[in-house]
This record gives C-alpha cells, sequence and structure tokens, in this order.
C-alpha cells in the first residue's frame, strides 16, 4: 500500500516542511559551552511556556524524566508515584539503577492519584524508613488512556507535598495535550510542579527532543546529570530549530487530534467485542478492551497490518491507538470500517 495508518503513537509523527527548513538555516554553536543560540532560545522560550526560570533541551521524555528524579532526590530514598506510570513502567528501571532509589505506588483513578493516598504514603522520620524525596504525577497519563489530571486535584496534591517539604516532579510528556482538554495554559498546569518534563517528540512533531523545566538552581543542577547520562550535545541548534517551531506553530492544532481521537472511540465502542471507558478519552489516546472478539492484542494488531493500519497490541486484550499530526478523519473512518471486518470475520 502507497501509506499505512500509523495509530501505534505520536512519536511516529514527522518534522513538517517548516521545521526541515528551519533546521537546515539553524545557527548553531556548542551548547556543552552554552554557545549555541537556537538551543538557548528553544530554552527560554520553554521557560516562558511554563512559568519557571529556566529550562533545558534534553534528547528524550525518559532522559528529562530520570534527570529531575537524580536531581530531586538521593540514593536509598523512596518516590511517589501512580502504580501505572511511564516513569515506573516503562524507563527500564532507571529510578533504581541510575539514581537510587525505590518506589511506592498508589493506584489511580484513571491515572489520577488521591491526594489523600499521596499524604497517608508519605513516610514518617524513622530510623528505619527511607526517606521520601519526591511526588511524581503523570499528565496525561499514558497508560490510563491519555487522562488528563483535574486543576483541583493537581492544587491539592501540590499542597500536601508544599505541607511535608517534597518538592512535585511532572511528567507532561503530552502536557500541551492536557492544556488543550483543560482550556488553560501550559503555565497554569506547571505552576504545581517544580520541576516538568515536556515532549516536543509527539504530538508537537519535532523530531528529537524534551524539555525540563524548574528554578534556575534546579536546572544548573540538572544539567550536571543531563552531562552524565551523556546528553551534553554539540551543535544541537539543528535539533532546537525544530522545537521552537513546534512550540510556535504546532500546539494550538491538538484539538484536532482528540477529536479524532473521540470519533474513532466512539466507532469502535459500537462494535460488539470491544469496549472502551469513554470517560478517559479526553485527549489522542484510546485504549480498548477486545476480549469479546476472542483475540489478543498482537493477533488483532496483526490482522489490521494487513489492511494498511499500524497499532500496538500485546499479549493480552487491551490495545491502544493514537491520534497525531498526519492523522486524518478518513483515515479515523477507515480504521473502523477495518476492525468492524475483522470483528465480523470472529463472528
Amino acid at each position: 500500500m502507497a501509506k499505512y495508518i500509523d495509530l501505534r503513537s505520536d512519536t511516529v509523527t514527522l518534522p513538517t516542511p517548516e521545521m526541515r527548513e528551519a533546521m537546515y538555516r539553524a545557527e548553531v554553536g556548542d551548547d556543552v559551552y552554552g554557545e549555541d543560540p537556537t538551543v538557548r532560545r528553544l530554552e527560554e522560550m520553554a521557560a516562558e511556556i511554563t512559568g519557571k526560570e529556566a529550562a533545558m533541551f534534553v534528547t528524550s521524555g525518559t532522559q528529562g524524566n530520570q534527570v529531575c528524579i537524580m536531581t530531586h532526590t538521593r540514593p536509598g530514598d523512596e518516590i511517589i508515584l501512580e502504580e501505572k506510570s511511564h516513569i515506573f513502567t516503562y524507563e527500564v528501571g532507571g529510578i533504581g539503577y541510575l539514581a537510587g532509589v525505590q518506589a511506592r505506588l498508589i493506584p489511580g483513578k484513571r491515572g489520577v492519584m488521591d491526594p489523600t493516598d499521596i499524604e497517608a504514603a508519605i513516610r514518617e522520620d524513622d530510623l528505619h524508613f527511607p526517606r521520601t524525596s519526591l511526588i511524581c504525577v503523570e499528565n496525561t497519563h499514558n497508560r490510563a488512556g491519555g487522562t488528563v489530571i483535574p486543576m483541583d486535584t493537581l492544587e491539592k496534591t501540590y499542597e500536601v507535598a508544599k505541607k511535608h517539604g517534597i518538592p512535585v516532579h511532572m511528567d507532561g510528556a503530552r502536557i500541551f495535550n492536557a492544556a488543550t482538554y483543560l482550556g488553560v495554559p501550559v503555565r497554569d498546569i506547571a505552576r504545581y510542579a517544580d520541576s516538568v518534563m515536556f515532549c516536543l517528540s509527539k504530538g508537537l512533531c519535532a523530531p528529537v527532543g524534551s524539555i525540563v523545566a524548574g528554578s534556575r538552581d534546579f536546572i544548573n543542577r540538572a544539567r550536571k546529570f543531563r552531562k552524565m547520562l551523556g546528553g551534553g550535545l554539540r551543535q544541537a541548534g539543528f535539533l532546537a530549530a525544530a522545537g521552537i517551531v513546534a512550540l510556535e506553530k504546532m500546539t494550538e492544532r491538538l484539538k484536532e487530534d482528540h477529536e479524532n481521537a473521540r470519533l474513532l472511540a466512539e466507532g469502535l465502542n459500537s462494535i460488539p467485542g470491544i469496549s472502551i471507558d469513554m470517560k478517559t478519552v479526553q485527549t489522542n489516546i484510546v485504549i480498548c478492551d477486545i476480549s469479546g472478539l476472542g483475540i489478543s492484542g498482537n493477533e488483532l494488531a496483526g490482522r489490521l497490518l494487513e489492511k494498511g493500519i499500524k497499532i500496538n497490541g500485546g499479549s493480552g486484550s487491551l490495545v491502544r491507538f493514537v491520534t497525531h499530526y498526519g492523522i486524518d478523519k478518513n483515515d479515523v473512518l477507515r480504521t473502523v470500517e477495518a476492525v468492524k471486518e475483522i470483528a465480523a470475520e470472529l463472528n
């Protein structure tokens, strides 16, 4: 087929023509020496958007999260996380291997931890206990289906953290999706975190990179950990140039991805054998339970691939679809019809 409909992730987005042109023309310098003007401009923009004093370009969301955890904590500490968070599930055990901290996991409701549960999980000052040194929140929450933390919950969580003198880190890989859903500026969300990471290379379409933002002192300390992890890039301005275009041009169109995700979810949810918690369909991720079809996620992914559609499957009954730049309404409708055909064949 000439074109695959790729719904595996918003990480498959390709840089726009404007990004490619900006990358070609970018003014560059050695960023480890602080001499890359395009990286500096991107970092200044990101700090302004998040309402923080400073920001730092990193190679990936995982690197950004791990750098933040290393900066906030010391080995032997404990950090609080939602039980299905990206940091715990998909970052290769980095919190233990790199930061030397252990996880205190809290079950969330659609990925959102209750501030009361968070407070109950904070360790007392006892000889036998690790120190609770960080609370991590994920907004939007990947495994819960792209769900958004309500603003009042964010505020209450931050109040609990400040009461106990504990910083909050926000894995905001898709924070612009959260802001679009809530109808608020990103800085209004980021104000309830001491550090925030967001990705340029997901829905915003940049080819590489993420941002870490926080206080100036925090970013200065975080730069050493970035260097330790091999993230001290040299003439990185050609990558930062795409990030600048992402922030200037790609944030306002995320509503289209959300509308397509809703259309996709409604179509899939109408198919016998498939169920979706429609309350989780808030942004650009759709999580489906296909147990009623009698096949695994991997089997469905294989059948869809034959029809020119890519999704991430799995050995269980849950599958994920992600809408993004490059997926239009016709792609969504075609995907729904393809799944209907497969369901009919199975029945």
